[in-house]
């Protein structure tokens, strides 16, 4: 009787460590089936709770319209081989741009901006000037940008103005930029002259 018990003991013992063997292979197995098919996912899909998703890249649809509004600070202007600041105790101006940017690619637009000018000197401001200056766009990597304007001034002056835009903040409605530009005028019976002026403003997505 004893030795039939410790028989039946043993086959038991035998039988349950076949069966907890099984079941940790079984979960070994299971655990690098399930390892290998992350591992062959794709960088462009996502899996969740056990589906698998492909993710969507959206890119901008051009052309595309976008407005911006900013002001503009004049700096320095050299004319007749004399630099004058612009702004002293004086006289002091201000420019306001506002423009649309028509975007035709990554890496091209054109752009139409009107800049109504502020004067204020001995006590007093006016409007002094309205600017159209529309130009072509160049785009880079980074949110840099090199726009050269044609400049049409109600002052009756003319030229050329190269720009040199960043865009240094995004958000989900606006673009931050600062700019920097180089306005050449000819005409009105003046001679040419060479500006610095200082651009900062946003625009909107």
């Amino acid at each position: 009787m004893k030795k039939n018990l410790h028989f039946i003991k043993k086959r038991f013992s035998d039988h349950l460590s076949r069966t907890l063997l099984l079941m940790v292979t079984v979960s070994l197995l299971s655990t690098i089936a399930h390892a290998q098919k992350v591992m062959e996912v794709s960088p462009d899909s996502i899996q969740f709770h056990g589906s698998l998703y492909q993710k969507i890249k959206t890119k901008p649809t051009y052309p595309r319209v976008v407005g911006y509004l900013s002001f503009i600070l004049p700096l320095e202007t050299l004319s007749n081989g004399t630099l004058t600041p612009n702004f002293d105790h004086h006289t002091t101006s201000i420019g306001f741009p506002v423009g649309v940017n028509v975007l035709y690619s990554d890496h091209f637009g054109f752009s139409y901006e009107f800049t109504p000018t502020v004067k204020a000197s001995g006590g007093s401001s006016k409007m002094s000037n309205l600017l159209f200056d529309p130009g072509t766009m160049f785009r880079f990597d980074h949110g840099f940008t090199i726009i050269t304007r044609l400049a049409f001034e109600t002052s009756g002056r003319y030229g050329f103005t190269p720009v040199f835009n960043q865009v240094y903040a995004r958000t989900k409605a606006v673009n931050y930029f600062v700019a920097l530009s180089l306005p050449n005028r000819f005409g009105e019976s003046e001679p040419y002259s060479l500006g610095l002026n200082l651009q900062i403003g946003f625009t909107f997505n």
